[in-house]
């Protein structure tokens, strides 16, 4: 398997290959692209292909088994390629994966669909039964930062579920007949759809059920159950909670409804490209546009690309959950072997069929973020507004910044979508502390001491400290661990005994679980044990060699 990896980029990755791993049998490819400036000069990426896959995480196979419900057998379906989140990574603001120069021929192609004219789905959409037509807003702030007319399409205003899902899954599910509304419905979700569903359900007085994985925080469950919707905790993953979905759809004749991948999702989300057609009276240069499955980013392209070809639409993904752009990338759809779920709404593992027919033929390619810029979008987006945003739904903010900022971007009108404000309060204490970062703004280390008022005592004391913050062979290790009575004992335990532990902070994310950060001397030689003792672990981890703020905290 290939990966695609340009040397130059600084991003700061979640799952950044450890210092002690070397590349072998390298090749160099080069592509051309527009140069940052507004001129149209031409400069050369050099990119390096490998075929070694660095293994990053380690993700515990069992499930919980008291909190869940017991899984069907899988279906006997096709095998996707399985591809590393990791295996591609280009500098943040970039337009990478442009469908028309890097996709091959696909062999995973829906026909099916292929025949529906979106443009007529879209304009006779149903979604304004129970959906409202939100704002678009002028982001002042932003605009005088970055010297280009930034505006916000404001669907986490949207009434009720703060999100735009509820726009596709009204749509479908009002197009049911009689006899399939009777039988009821079931979906799948971790938040945003779920929602959609059931107030959907509400209107149409329909029985739905919800299946959500383990790990989905309380406050979406209740939310869920204040609805109206059954849930139904089944997995620790989107996909194993999926194929329970399915399986029972199919045993209770209920109609399954998808988060992305069908025509009346995607027109549905469609109708938020309409939108923003109509309300901006003026040239558009661009529209940025949160990636999960694809549903939101098809749909708008599908109606944007009809009327006004001319504008570009532009998907955002985090580093660490780019299905997407990896799908584009290899002319195929792929499903993600690592991914992480720090942006929980856009943590989808394999895009829709459907939506990747669309995307590969309609969409300009796709910029990829870090969690800080997410954070920092966050940020801004409270400056700005006094609202906050959740993860996903500053992604788009993260995406635009960073493409005006890459290609030197002037006086345009750049749409950034605001997809959902469902935000977990227990992350608010992480964002806020990454949000300095993305901003490139340092954190600062304090400690107090008391010196005798000695010129010898201040010169002895200056040697010291510095003698102390330079530590031979120390790495860097940060480890993702599940909401589980005695996992924090455990993971200290493994390697206190082992290697010389200077540093160990925990930080706790409510039902998410939390992150804990370790600073451990070992030699290179003893890497390979490391990884091991790692592995036996059952919890994700990754060696933080390039994250700015995390190194501070080492030197």
């Amino acid at each position: 398997m290939e990966a695609l990896c340009f040397e130059y980029s600084p991003t700061p990755l979640f799952g950044t290959t450890p210092c002690h791993s070397m590349f072998q049998k390298t090749k160099t490819l080069t592509i051309n692209k527009a140069a940052k400036s507004h001129k149209n000069q031409l400069s050369n990426i050099t990119a390096t292909l490998t075929n070694q896959k660095v293994e990053i995480f380690h993700r515990a196979s069992h499930l919980n088994s008291h909190k869940m419900t017991k899984l069907p057998k899988p279906s006997h379906i096709p095998q996707l390629m399985r591809v590393p989140a990791e295996s591609l990574v280009y500098e943040s603001g970039f337009l990478g994966v442009v469908p028309e120069k890097l996709a091959g021929e696909s062999h995973n192609h829906n026909h099916n669909y292929k025949d529906i004219n979106y443009l007529n789905e879209i304009l006779l959409s149903k979604v304004y039964d129970v959906a409202v037509e939100t704002p678009l807003e002028y982001a002042s702030k932003l605009s005088e930062k970055l010297d280009v007319h930034i505006w916000l399409k404001r669907e986490d205003l949207q009434p009720g579920v703060f999100s735009f899902k509820l726009r596709g899954a009204y749509n479908m599910m009002a197009k049911l007949s009689r006899e399939q509304l009777r039988k009821g419905v079931i979906c799948c979700s971790a938040g945003n759809h779920a929602q959609g569903v059931a107030v959907s359900a509400q209107k149409l007085g329909v029985d739905a059920v919800v299946a959500m994985p383990t790990t989905t925080p309380e406050i979406k469950l209740k939310t869920v159950k204040r609805l109206g919707a059954t849930v139904v905790l089944v997995g620790e993953s989107y996909a194993e909670a999926q194929e329970y979905a399915k399986h029972r759809a199919k045993e209770e004749g209920r109609t399954f409804v998808p988060g992305f991948d069908h025509p009346d999702i995607i027109a549905g989300q469609g109708t938020v490209g309409m939108e923003i057609v109509r309300q901006l009276r003026a040239p558009l240069h661009a529209i940025f546009v949160p990636v999960g499955g694809g549903g939101l980013i098809a749909g708008i392209a599908a109606y944007v690309k009809s009327v006004c070809p001319e504008v570009k639409i532009i998907g955002v993904e985090p580093y660490d959950a780019n299905s997407m752009a990896l799908s584009l990338y290899h002319g195929q759809r792929i499903v993600l072997d690592k991914m992480g779920n720090f942006a929980e709404g856009v943590a989808i593992e394999e895009v829709g069929e459907e939506t990747f027919r669309l995307c590969r033929e309609l969409i300009d390619g796709v910029v990829l973020v870090s969690h800080d810029a997410i954070c920092a979008s966050i940020k801004d987006m409270f400056d700005e507004k006094r609202s906050i945003l959740e993860l996903a739904g500053a992604l788009a903010i993260a995406g635009a910044k960073a493409y005006c900022k890459y290609y030197g971007l002037q006086g345009e009108n750049v749409v950034a979508v605001t997809s959902g404000a469902n935000m977990n309060f227990n992350k608010l204490r992480l964002v806020s502390q990454l949000a300095d970062v993305g901003r490139q703004h340092e954190p600062e280390a304090v400690f107090s001491t008391i010196v005798p008022q000695k010129r010898e005592k201040l010169e002895q004391f200056s040697g010291l400290v510095c003698d102390e913050l330079s530590i031979e062979n120390e790495i860097l290790c940060r480890f993702v661990i599940p909401d589980r009575p005695g996992i924090l004992m455990k993971l200290l335990n493994a390697f206190n005994g082992r290697w010389t532990m200077n540093l160990f902070h925990y930080q706790g994310q409510g039902e998410s679980g939390g992150n804990v950060l370790m600073g451990l001397q070992v030699v290179s030689s003893e890497m390979d044990e490391f990884k091991a003792l790692a592995d036996t672990l059952g919890c994700d981890y990754a060696f933080e060699t390039s994250h700015k703020a995390l190194q501070l905290q080492l030197h």
